[in-house]
């Protein structure tokens, strides 16, 4: 018959050998945000977004303004860092293929009261070797995915071509960096 501190030794061992087992499947889990994006991207370099646009606010381009959003959000949202040269881990292009205004309400005097402005840009993210970075299930369909964002001006409520182009930016650079994200 085992004393006491046998069966206390055997059960320790037991809950150790258990604890053991346990974790050893869950290896490969993440944890926090770092589940959302790429294991294998440490750095990401995002060189100048060319724009096609006619539509700048003198001394400063469309691609320069959303370069800068861009680079923001990556900080701000992913755990990959933002380097300024092409030895990175990965490549975000994109260039701004087309920006447009359309009218959606005008005064009886033909003056603008609300105006839809749109962006629409083309996005490729690639690893070093030049291949579309794309893991789990659902690979993306091209190596380049063209996104829009649409932003309103309204003079009245104080809104300028500026800021309205900001919001837009701002929002543009939030939908390209979800595209980051890693498919369910």
């Amino acid at each position: 018959m085992p004393t006491g501190d046998v069966v206390s030794r055997r059960v320790w061992l037991l809950a150790v050998a258990g604890v053991a087992f346990g974790t050893a499947g869950c290896a490969g889990y993440r944890f926090g945000n770092n589940t959302l994006y790429a294991p294998n991207v440490r750095t990401v370099y995002v060189p100048m977004i060319q724009s096609d646009s006619f539509r700048n606010v003198p001394g400063v381009d469309l691609g320069e303004r959303l370069t800068e959003a861009v680079c923001k959000e990556i900080e701000k949202r992913t755990p990959f860092k933002v380097v300024g040269n092409a030895e990175a881990d990965s490549v975000l292009t994109a260039r701004i293929v087309a920006d447009t205004k359309r009218m959606q309400v005008e005064s009886p005097t033909d003056q603008s009261r609300m105006v839809e402005m749109n962006i629409q840009v083309l996005v490729t993210w690639a690893d070093r070797g030049g291949a579309v970075l794309a893991t789990g299930a659902v690979p993306l369909p091209a190596a380049s995915v063209d996104v829009g964002q649409a932003a309103v001006l309204v003079p009245e409520y104080g809104r300028s071509v500026v800021s309205t182009q900001q919001e837009g930016i701002v929002k543009m650079a939030q939908q390209i960096v979800g595209l980051m994200e890693e498919p369910w």
